[in-house]
């Protein structure tokens, strides 16, 4: 029994996602990846004081030589969900004989690292949620622990996104305007205001610019490798603006717009906001107030009410992020459904073509992460996970450039010649030196277990994988011999 038998009795099985967005509706739906930055304002200037700006300006230039690539393989392979899908499609062997293809282990691993980093997400932003209604209403205090808080955010959010996303990812996409307009309006707002208010002082940067016993040793390069996958996994989420493309109903066009345009949008945002933090707190101030030093910049600026303010928009933020996250991470699963790298009952979707089974594992998940009550770890956890996905992603790309097998595709969109050396960079620049970065960076900071949490979730997906091996070939097995009983018997020569 050959391989391709088992993939496509695997994609017989499991139901297809629905063409039915464009590329500004993709766009609204990424808007949320700007967001990512809250975890880490006030993290990356700990270590790198305000050369936290130059570190989040080249992580975005990163991930646009990341994402040319990913939208060359979006056009070329427009039913792969993103990275995931890329990956799982270029690395299974064709016409493979036998029991195991270990290149679809290595795509569906990458895939399935893919879906941890941005599950995390989910739980790192509803435990924040959690953590500023606690802070903003006494009478929620009195009544329940911010970590209680943080698991009933959870909760309820999950459930309140998995309602609206029943529905289709046309309005999921609505969802995300109105949160849009809610959230990144009064964002961009915040972060322009205290220049024109006079809060900025700039001597606040030029002065601190690089940590006073900062020197180039083996640990300080190390800290910087492992500052880049944290920054990495807030700026290259803006990837995820391709992992819809089985739902663009012209994706050779809608992936490179929404890539793109999502892109520079972040581009501005990150770094204009770390700017505007460090400007008007310094450095001191921003490590003060680590988890949200944006609030810290509305008292400055607007008042006690400009706080209160800030808190709402804030909140509405990091629904719109969660939003992205859980569509995301759920079509990450639906894709390995799909190419038969998880059990099949993952893959099926409601008549709207929503993945409900993989958001409703999706959310489950993530209320266990949320009992850790750590986001630190939780983040340095995800952060193993999207840079192996990158890492690996990025070496599909350059496999997809130079194996015979690919090579008369059509590719709608390409990016510029000799592109799979930049990809191979990026790729051995992922895994492994960021890889070792935040490895050694988790250490550092708090301990080996959000390493081991990181690589226990990852090395789950491979008994699960031979798991759904064996079940996939068991029935296909049946099925054979099925028809095979039921056939009708040939005559016999004479």
């Amino acid at each position: 029994m050959s391989q391709d038998d088992l993939e496509q009795d695997s994609l017989d099985e499991v139901d297809h996602l629905k063409r039915s967005i464009d590329w500004k509706q993709g766009l609204a739906i990424a808007l949320g990846v700007p967001l990512l930055i809250l975890p880490s304002l006030g993290y990356l200037p700990s270590y790198v004081a305000a050369a936290a700006i130059l570190i989040w300006g080249l992580s975005i230039l990163q991930t646009f030589f990341q994402n040319t690539a990913y939208a060359e393989l979006a056009t070329t392979f427009p039913e792969a969900s993103g990275i995931p899908g890329f990956a799982q499609h270029v690395f299974r062997s064709k016409n493979y004989k036998g029991k195991y293809d270990r290149g679809k282990l290595i795509g569906g691993f990458s895939a399935w690292s893919y879906w941890f980093a941005w599950n995390v997400v989910l739980a790192i932003f509803s435990i924040l949620v959690g953590s500023y209604l606690y802070g903003l209403f006494p009478s929620l205090a009195e009544t329940f622990t911010e970590y209680q808080l943080g698991l009933l955010s959870g909760l309820v959010i999950f459930t309140g996104l998995g309602v609206v996303n029943w529905f289709g990812l046309k309005d999921s996409a609505t969802l995300g305007y109105i949160l849009a307009a809610i959230s990144l309006i009064p964002l961009t707002v915040l972060t322009v205001a205290p220049f024109v208010t006079g809060h900025v002082d700039m001597a606040n940067i030029t002065g601190n610019w690089a940590p006073a016993d900062w020197s180039w040793d083996a640990h300080h390069i190390l800290i910087i490798f492992g500052i880049f996958a944290i920054a990495l996994w807030s700026t290259g989420g803006w990837e995820t603006a391709a992992i819809y493309a089985p739902e663009y109903k012209n994706p050779s066009k809608d992936v490179p717009k929404a890539l793109y345009t999502t892109g520079v949008i972040c581009f501005f945002s990150f770094i204009l906001v770390q700017t505007t933090v460090l400007a008007v707190l310094g450095v001191d101030g921003v490590i003060a107030e680590p988890i949200s030093p944006l609030i810290a910049v509305a008292h400055a600026v607007f008042g006690e009410a400009g706080t209160t303010v800030t808190i709402f928009m804030l909140i509405a933020a990091m629904i719109l992020i969660i939003q992205t996250a859980y569509l995301g991470s759920a079509r990450a699963m639906h894709s390995m459904a799909e190419e038969g790298n998880l059990p099949r009952i993952l893959g099926h979707t409601n008549s709207r073509g929503t993945p409900f089974v993989a958001m409703l594992l999706t959310a489950s998940f993530n209320m266990a992460l949320i009992f850790i009550g750590s986001i630190p770890a939780i983040l340095a956890a995800g952060a193993i996970g999207y840079i192996c996905a990158n890492g690996i992603a990025l070496l599909a790309y350059v496999k997809a450039k130079t194996d015979p097998a690919f090579a008369n595709l059509e590719r709608p969109f390409k990016a510029p010649k000799g592109w799979k050396w930049v990809a191979l960079a990026f790729g051995l620049f992922n895994v492994p030196l960021c890889l070792i970065g935040v490895i050694y960076l988790n250490s550092q900071e708090i301990g080996w277990a959000a390493t081991w949490l990181g690589v226990i979730i990852l090395a789950l997906f491979i008994p699960i994988w031979f798991f759904t091996q064996h079940e996939v070939r068991r029935r296909h097995e049946k099925s054979a011999e099925a028809l095979t009983k039921h056939a009708p018997p040939t005559e016999l020569s004479e």
